[in-house]
């Protein structure tokens, strides 16, 4: 899936010169004359980063930051005005904005600010997919070996594990060598991590 700069701005002068400064620089970029047609658009999945403007008809910038979030968007948003004031600046990062934008700006300064966008995107991304990878191997483990795993990440002895179980040492020495087989795990860490993510499930 490509990453994107999606340009929401209601001034087709804007989207122009922006789409064609961001293609300049490689970077692949889609523009929308409104918020509406974006949220209609661009489904909460999708992947790069957003530039839109504060002031436009009907949804504002900020209203559709505060639409994407309550939708579940994820990816960061860069928000551009030709009339700003620090009440404005602050709002929009307390709302959850990568950053702030007064036009006129430069185009060094955009750029790199949507490098910034496309690259923290990409950050999340990679932590999406290593979450839905260990979430695929958490569910090949048993019931049993879920509680080793949780007793294991809390720093529980193997002996401990068995006399509390009512088991062998070697069954749970057996258990704990398939729960680390499943999960690919090579460290304590790793087990921890996913014992935590379980924990955040259930």
């Amino acid at each position: 899936m490509r990453n994107i700069v999606h340009i929401v701005d209601d001034s087709e002068e804007v989207r122009h010169s922006l789409n064609l400064l961001l293609r300049a620089q490689g970077l692949s970029s889609r523009g929308y004359p409104d918020a509406e047609q974006f949220l209609d658009e661009a489904s909460p999945g999708i992947r790069g980063c957003v530039l839109a403007d504060i002031r436009m008809p009907r949804v504002s910038g900020f209203e559709l930051l505060e639409r994407m979030r309550a939708a579940g968007y994820t990816l960061p948003v860069i928000m551009m005005t030709g009339h700003g004031d620090v009440p404005m600046a602050v709002r929009a990062i307390k709302g959850g904005a990568l950053d702030f934008l007064e036009k006129p700006f430069t185009s060094g300064r955009l750029v790199e600010t949507v490098r910034k966008g496309l690259e923290l995107d990409a950050v999340e991304q990679r932590i999406h997919l290593r979450r839905q990878t260990l979430l695929a191997r958490l569910s090949l483990l048993s019931e049993r070996q879920r509680v080793i795993l949780h007793r294991v990440a809390n720093g529980q002895y193997n002996k401990v594990i068995a006399a509390e179980l009512g088991v062998s040492v070697s069954t749970i020495e057996s258990e704990r060598q398939q729960v680390q087989l499943k999960l690919r795990a090579t460290n304590l860490y790793e087990l921890v991590e996913v014992a935590e993510m379980d924990g955040e499930r259930a």
